[in-house]
């Protein structure tokens, strides 16, 4: 009785759009929400007045994604994926002083717009689903820096991304649920602050020896 239950379970159904991994070249687009987030390095500087600040990413809200997508077949379990993206989110930095307690608290809006590129390696497909993992690259820039604030990120960012999915086949198209976690690759605290009309803002930069942003997305693809 078991074996004849095994063999029911693992009987293949009918496929849905079963050719539509064989294309060379398709394309889709994609919504989702995301959360974004800051990595602070705190030197320990001190200023002449004694104050020793050190900064923290207390909050951000849900952000909201939105991109199209283009995938080249490169074999049955490989294909490239190139997938121009916005997102738009928001995160709130508190810089607290050890000594005194006090607080500065600055809210940093960002609104990206990156260019993803990645690899995509799956799974063979059984009935109508099929696991993947994705690693890339992502440039991003920033439309939204504010530069008369107490910190100052650079516009430009270069990410490395990895994350897994699912491709789930409907019958009139591919949904494929996706969640990726993005790190970036470069120091984005911007040190040249020349141009800061309110200099008090000074110590805060001065505080920090770099800064890095990271991002959890989740993505739904429609194809």
């Amino acid at each position: 009785m078991l074996p004849a239950l095994t063999l029911t379970a693992q009987q293949r159904k009918v496929q849905n759009k079963p050719y539509i991994d064989y294309r060379r070249l398709h394309y889709g687009f994609f919504v989702g929400v995301h959360a974004q987030d800051i990595e602070f390095e705190n030197n320990g500087y001190v200023t002449p007045e004694g104050e020793q600040w050190y900064a923290d990413v207390v909050s951000y809200s849900p952000g909201f994604s939105v991109g199209v997508l283009a995938d080249l077949r490169i074999n049955s379990l490989l294909s490239l994926r190139l997938i121009p993206t916005m997102h738009f989110g928001d995160k709130i930095v508190v810089f607290r002083e050890q000594n005194s307690g006090s607080r500065e608290r600055q809210q940093i809006k960002s609104t990206y717009i990156s260019l993803p590129v990645e690899a995509k390696f799956t799974a063979e497909r059984f009935n109508n689903y099929r696991p993947y993992i994705i690693a890339g690259v992502s440039p991003m820039l920033d439309l939204t820096v504010k530069k008369q604030r107490p910190v100052l990120l650079k516009p430009f960012d270069l990410m490395f991304e990895v994350g897994l999915g699912c491709d789930f086949y409907l019958p009139f198209f591919k949904l494929n649920p996706e969640l990726k976690f993005s790190f970036s690759i470069l120091d984005i605290l911007d040190r040249n602050r020349s141009d800061l009309i309110d200099k008090n803002y000074l110590k805060y930069t001065e505080s920090l020896g770099g800064a890095s942003a990271k991002m959890i997305v989740l993505s739904f693809y429609f194809e």
